[in-house]
């Protein structure tokens, strides 16, 4: 397998030194070839765009859907991009605003926290470090690949630019860790995945659904008082994006519970709306249901319990044990 690691990194390698105008020609293949021969995921794209938007003409989500695959091949080829492409090249064309935001909290002592979404490249937010002062430590969120060689393969693309990439279940950890050494950090949170059955506490109406929602965020954010910030990405042109830093709360305790949540989907929706087509349609988001929820779990002190029925005992989520 290391082998294949580093065919695989050779490769990457190579294919992220041609220009990006090269990649763009790649990508408008890569168009072709996922829209209109395969039809990657198509059925689950225009469903979710489609509900989403009741109120649009069958033109307009023809239209959203067509700039979704165009965005999206942009966006691959854009990542492997990464594995190469110069700090001072990036910095050119990923701008954030509001730096200044982070950096006059650090410097009174308390860290913070980043609430983003998959919309625009989210891969390139890494390059966040080269926009602040060299005391903040930037951390983002991610799911570690089960192939460990692989996971090596993003980790070198992704912390190029001094973000560090922390697992997901180590999160708390780390960010104790930070605390007690003295190091005020930045942490950036991907929070629009769809959430295990076990894990919904909380729903909120988002791009008209009933949608089950993250909370573990609000949780540490809360416990460990950072301030609370969303980044509110757009597209220029291609190849240019511009990320707007803005200030939920500084006093995350004094929130009610789940408001932070509720507020984080509502700008993330907000930037949505404005251009649709650089969100991620591809994942059937709302295959969990609040009805389905209802049927087979119920909530006791505080924990998602799966129902004794037999669709969980089929699906090994009640045992004779329990």
């Amino acid at each position: 397998m290391k082998i294949l690691y580093y065919i695989v990194l050779a490769v990457w390698y190579v294919f992220s030194l041609l220009p990006l105008r090269v990649h763009y020609v790649i990508s408008d293949l890569l168009f072709w070839l996922l829209y209109a021969v395969i039809g990657y995921r198509r059925k689950v794209v225009y469903s979710n765009i489609s509900a989403s938007f009741p109120e649009k003409s069958e033109e307009e989500l023809r239209k959203i859907e067509r700039g979704f695959y165009h965005f999206f091949c942009d966006y691959m080829v854009e990542s492997v991009k990464l594995m190469t492409i110069t700090p001072e090249n990036l910095k050119k064309r990923m701008v954030f605003k509001g730096t200044e935001i982070v950096d006059e909290i650090v410097e009174s002592g308390q860290s913070c926290a980043l609430y983003l979404g998959h919309l625009c490249n989210w891969e390139w937010v890494s390059s966040l470090p080269l926009w602040l002062s060299p005391k903040v430590h930037c951390g983002q969120i991610y799911h570690p690949l089960e192939n460990k060689d692989f996971d090596r393969l993003f980790l070198r693309s992704r912390q190029r630019m001094g973000a560090e990439c922390i697992a997901m279940a180590d999160t708390l950890r780390k960010i104790l860790e930070y605390r007690k050494a003295g190091q005020p950090i930045i942490v950036g949170y991907i929070s629009d995945q769809v959430p295990f059955w076990t894990s919904i506490h909380h729903w909120v109406n988002f791009l008209n659904h009933d949608t089950p929602v993250l909370t573990g965020t609000e949780r540490i954010v809360r416990k460990m008082n950072h301030a609370v910030l969303f980044l509110d990405i757009h597209r220029v042109r291609r190849g240019y994006y511009e990320a707007e830093i803005k200030l939920i709360t500084r006093e995350p305790q004094k929130m009610g519970e789940y408001e932070i949540t509720d507020t984080y989907f509502k700008m993330l929706e907000q930037s949505i709306r404005k251009a649709p087509e650089f969100w991620l349609w591809s994942h059937n988001r709302w295959k969990r249901t609040h009805e389905e929820f209802d049927e087979r779990f119920e909530v006791i002190n505080g924990k998602v319990i799966p129902k004794d029925t037999p669709f969980n005992r089929e699906c090994g989520l009640i045992t004779e044990k329990d």
